[in-house]
């Protein structure tokens, strides 16, 4: 899948209870470790949680790559985690939808004050959903409104291997959320909820736009221009490229299941890429390589995530496609992490663009609140190490 599933948002909610009653704790950085060292002692802290395989990558100012990975890519072989494996990008792909939607508005192709019924006439609409009222703006900060509730997912083994396969066109992804009343009025400041669904919208709008699948925009415009070669369409094939790891899914105990084997439900903007390509990518993309200087700092100006999930990202708020989360050296830092079947993936990168690093996990531990937060606050400790390796963040 290219988004967060439906049951990881409903354990991220729960995650939030938790949280707000026994409040984050934060983790020391010992200041004689190089950056190398921590990085590795952060990975293996991943690793010792009982997640599979992990592997990780940062990168200087100066260029300079530190790798590390711990445990093993295939549980039944023991295979070692590749330190160049691919793993599913998910829903850091909406930072490549946002990236396109702003170039085209760069380009006067569209405005982000325009509506969604200006491209897709009643397209949106039906049980209290309006696409007159909402523009792109709110697709692209999830202000929109729009309910996940449609949107397919599974919560046990047994729905996996039922739905696995199955293949949706945006169309009908869109047609399953008109079926359920909208979680606000859209543009409301107080409200904000993470919408896949208006993702799915605004490739569509990409399309009507240019004529193109969005996926061949996100190629044409993003990935060939900074040769990002390991960063690959996936469409509706259910495997990805090798080397990876097998992505796992820790449903409850004693019920682990090998999830690699599927079908991203929003096929048309689902990649693989690697730790190496997507630090490229957002190195690029915070450094201005990819925008204009006024529609990068559109992209910058963020508006507060709901209560709950500011329990999860303490401090975090949201852009066009981009969250910013604050820094413990100082500053703050922009990311956007990807997750569901069987691949978790966290990164960072500093406001200026010269100090990346992005963490991929081949486990998903999303049976129990405490679990999701351990995996999160772990991951998000390893980048913010990363990130403060050099001393204050940049903000």
């Amino acid at each position: 899948m290219t988004s967060i599933s439906r049951t990881r948002l409903a354990l991220i909610l729960a995650t939030a209870m938790l949280l707000a009653a026994e409040g984050a704790t934060a983790v020391a950085r010992p200041a004689d470790f190089s950056a190398a060292d921590q990085l590795r002692r952060d990975t293996e802290a991943i690793h010792a949680l009982g997640i599979s395989g992990v592997q990780a990558r940062a990168i200087a100012p100066d260029g300079r790559q530190s790798v590390a990975t711990s445990g093993t890519a295939d549980l039944r072989t023991g295979h070692p985690v590749s330190s160049d494996g691919y793993f599913r990008m998910a829903s850091t792909a909406k930072t490549l939808v946002a990236t396109v939607v702003l170039q085209l508005e760069a380009e006067g192709r569209l405005s982000l004050d325009d509506t969604v019924d200006h491209w897709l006439p009643g397209v949106v609409r039906g049980d209290g959903n309006d696409g007159s009222r909402i523009t792109i703006r709110q697709l692209l900060q999830h202000t929109s409104g729009i309910s996940d509730d449609g949107m397919p997912g599974y919560t046990t083994p047994e729905e996996y291997y039922q739905q696995r396969h199955d293949v949706y066109r945006p169309e009908q992804l869109v047609a399953r959320a008109m079926a359920h009343a909208p979680d606000f009025p859209p543009g409301e400041d107080e409200n904000w909820k993470y919408s896949n669904t208006g993702y799915v919208v605004l490739g569509m709008i990409i399309q009507k736009a240019t004529g193109h699948p969005a996926h061949q925009e996100i190629e044409g415009r993003v990935l060939r221009p900074l040769g990002l070669d390991q960063t690959r369409w996936t469409g509706t094939s259910s495997s990805l490229p090798r080397p990876h790891a097998q992505g796992y899914q820790l449903f409850g105990p004693g019920s682990l299941v090998n999830v690699t084997d599927q079908v991203a439900v929003d096929h048309e903007t689902s990649f693989a890429t690697t730790t190496r390509d997507e630090n490229r990518l957002l190195r690029a993309l915070l450094s201005g390589r990819l925008l204009p200087p006024r529609q990068l700092a559109e992209m910058k100006q963020t508006v507060s995530v709901s209560a709950d999930v500011q329990q999860l990202w303490p401090g975090g708020r949201y852009g066009l496609g981009l969250v910013e989360r604050p820094l413990t050296c100082g500053g703050t830092y922009w990311s956007h992490e990807g997750g569901d079947g069987g691949y978790i993936t966290l990164n960072g990168v500093t406001d200026d663009g010269r100090r990346s690093a992005v963490v991929s996990m081949s486990e998903a531990r999303g049976d129990t609140p405490e679990h999701i937060l351990a995996q999160e606050n772990a991951a998000s400790t390893l980048i913010d190490n990363a990130l403060c390796a050099g001393g204050r963040g940049t903000s």
